[in-house]
This record gives C-alpha cells, sequence and structure tokens, in this order.
C-alpha cells in the first residue's frame, strides 16, 4: 500500500522531494526514501540529480520522478472494416499511430487476427518501441463485452468480433489484452481528454451507422450483466425513435428519398447519395437537404430525451466519425429536447473524432498498468 501511494503521486506529476512525497502521502521519511528506492530498483521511478544552486552548503534534496518511458501501452479500435492502433508512454502521451484495413467485407477470425495483430506492431515501430516493451493492451470492438472481457452472444455482428484476441495476442507477442466496448472506451476518452473532462454522469453516444452509448454514473462505466447496458436497439419500441439507426445511416437513406422525389440533392441519384453529400449539400442551402437535417435533429434530439430521463446523465456527447458534421445539429437538438424531458441533458459534440475509441482504449491498458504496477516486471528493470 505505501508503494502504491507513493507510484501514485510519481504518476500524477513531479518530480517531486522526499519531503513533498512525506507531505503528499503522509508517510514518514524513511519510508519515503525506502519505496523510492525500490520503485528504482524495479524501473517505475529514476532519481534526479540536482545541482545546488547559490551559496547554500550540504548536498541537494533527493529527488524521484516517475519513469513513463518504463514501458509503453496499445490502444485498438477494431471496427468492422479496419484498426487503428496507437502507442502511448505510461503518462498517455501518443508516440505513434498506425492503421490498417480488412481485404474481405467480411473478414475470418484469421485475417481479423492478422490485421490487429500487424497494425499493432506498425504503430509501435512508429513509436520506436518494441513488442516486449508493451505493457498492456486495450482493444475496443463494436460488441457489448461483459466483466470477464467476453463478447456477448445473440447477434451475429456481435459474434463477429468474437475472434479470441486475446489469446491471440498473448500467444504472439506475450501481451496483456483487455476488451471492451467501443462506445464505452469512446467515454473512458471524453472524461479524460474530451468534452466530458471532470465529469462522473456521462453518456457518449457513437452517431454513425448504428447508435451506441457508453455510459459513466458516478464515475464508472455501466455495463450489465453481460456488457450490453448501453445498446440501444430498445429505441425501437420507443415512438417517434425507429430503432438505434444513426445519423449517417439516416442521413443517406432519407436523402435517397428525397432526391427520387426530385427535391433537389445537387441532382444526385438516389443511389449516390452519402451522408457527407447531404450535409454539403444542406451548406450550400438546399431545401431538401436541410430537411432531412431537421428531421435528423428531431430523431437525435427525442434519442438524447430518452437517455436523459432514464440515466439523468449531465452531459451527452456525440462522437464517432460523424461528430464534425453533426456539430451541425446541436442548435436544433437543444432546442427539441427542452421540450421533451423536464431533466434535460447538456449536449455537446465530440472534438475527439475518430481516434476517441482508441483513446479510450489507452486510457483502459495505463488504467490497467496502475492497477498492476507492483506485480509487473518492467523491460530492464533490476526487480527480481
Amino acid at each position: 500500500m505505501t508503494a502504491s501511494a507513493v507510484l501514485d503521486e510519481l504518476r500524477s506529476g513531479g518530480p517531486f522531494t522526499v519531503s513533498e512525497l512525506v507531505d503528499l502521502t503522509g508517510l514518514t521519511r524513511a519510508t519515503v526514501i525506502a519505496v523510492c528506492e525500490d520503485l528504482v530498483r524495479r524501473g517505475w521511478a529514476e532519481e534526479h540529480v540536482l545541482e545546488r544552486l547559490g551559496p547554500q552548503r550540504g548536498r541537494p534534496p533527493r529527488t524521484f520522478g516517475f519513469r513513463a518511458d518504463g514501458g509503453v501501452v496499445v490502444g485498438l479500435d477494431i471496427g468492422a472494416h479496419k484498426t487503428t492502433a496507437l502507442v502511448a508512454d505510461l503518462r498517455g502521451e501518443i508516440l505513434g499511430t498506425a492503421s490498417g484495413a480488412f481485404r474481405d467485407s467480411e473478414p475470418g477470425a484469421r485475417e481479423r487476427l492478422d490485421v490487429v495483430s500487424s497494425t499493432a506492431v506498425a504503430a509501435l515501430r512508429a513509436a520506436s518501441s518494441a513488442p516486449e516493451r508493451v505493457l498492456a493492451v486495450g482493444a475496443g470492438v463494436a460488441a457489448p463485452v461483459d466483466r470477464s472481457g467476453h463478447v456477448a452472444e445473440g447477434s451475429d455482428f456481435w459474434e463477429m468480433f468474437d475472434v479470441g484476441l486475446a489469446a491471440a495476442l498473448r500467444e504472439r507477442h506475450g501481451w496483456h489484452v483487455l476488451l471492451e466496448n467501443d462506445a464505452n472506451l469512446a467515454a473512458l476518452a471524453e472524461q479524460w481528454l474530451g468534452a466530458a473532462r471532470g465529469l462522473d454522469d456521462v453518456a457518449v453516444v457513437l452517431a454513425g451507422e448504428r447508435l451506441g452509448a457508453g455510459l459513466i454514473e458516478s464515475g464508472r462505466l455501466l455495463r450489465g450483466r453481460n456488457g450490453a447496458a448501453g445498446e440501444l436497439a430498445f429505441l425501437g419500441l420507443v415512438d417517434g425513435a425507429v430503432g438505434p439507426h444513426g445519423i449517417a445511416q439516416l442521413a443517406r437513406e432519407w436523402g435517397a428519398e428525397a432526391a427520387a422525389q426530385s427535391r433537389g440533392l445537387a441532382g444526385l441519384a438516389p443511389a449516390d447519395v452519402t451522408a457527407e453529400a447531404v450535409f454539403a449539400a444542406a451548406d450550400d442551402g438546399d431545401p431538401a437537404a436541410e430537411g432531412v437535417l431537421r428531421r435528423l435533429e428531431g430523431r437525435m434530439a427525442r434519442v438524447i430525451a430518452v437517455l436523459s430521463t432514464l440515466l439523468n446523465p449531465e452531459l451527452v456527447v456525440l462522437g464517432g466519425a460523424i461528430a464534425p458534421a453533426a456539430a451541425r445539429l446541436l442548435p436544433g437538438i437543444r432546442l427539441e429536447l427542452k421540450e421533451l424531458t423536464e431533466t434535460p441533458a447538456e449536449v455537446e459534440v465530440s472534438a475527439l473524432e475518430g481516434e476517441a475509441v482508441a483513446l479510450g482504449a489507452v486510457r483502459r491498458a495505463l488504467d490497467d498498468v496502475a492497477e498492476r504496477a507492483l506485480e509487473i516486471d518492467l523491460p530492464g528493470s533490476q526487480a527480481g
């Protein structure tokens, strides 16, 4: 416990003198020195040699700092069509990144594992790091994941991600892997670096093709029995919400309907309408595209009203690759939301864009390393 207390303080800032660590931890001076020397031996800390400035006599105070370069963590965002990997030091500074696409539209387990593994290794090369320096890997998938790291059953789409990732990466590289739902990781990222910093009651909605939510209540993730607490399929039972269709999917479908009725959208054929084209046409003043955006505002306001009423979060963050475009919907969403619930949440759009899941995976891996720190043998440490 004393070692954990000192290590937590070193990780949070510093470097600190022994006297500062005594004040921060409430431990005795002798205990702090013994613990710091042990942490140096284990590779978690380093002693800073300071020169005495001015006419003062005697040795400068002993000063210790956290070794953020003692190892690295990897954050993975494993989507249906591609994988993104981030490598960070032990304070969360991003050192390298890489991405890889699956060749097949419906890749099998072997292809998924090969692409994920090679993408992670490529990110490590970009970070000038080696696979043996990885202390933990966070990995996000578009499926519910329970507290034991198992993908939920019941959906062919979910089960597509159940490829034995943790066991495979352990066998290939010796890595400790933490599998998690992608929206949950996006929520961790928003609380760490995004719009939800400092907040304990937050819903983060990945709003691209399908809606999925990461829920944080009183500072902790809500998972449910098999990890499906943030699945929004129940919206199909809510009048006016239809189902968990995301902004990109609805923009494309409603835009195609408008194009088929010859109501604008820059003369596009229905089959050529994309979500990007709808938002671009609305920016150019196309009445049909503006009508699609009004419908999107109403739909998302109803979805957020349901979350506000059920969970009473302080903030709902709209995230995912669609987030920059979704910013255009915010004024209308906020206006309608006030008419739908007596407990409307604040609504913001993520500034983390496409990296939220991978950043959340980094955060998850860092938290795991902090929990297991004194059980980990760091590369090059003198422990043991």
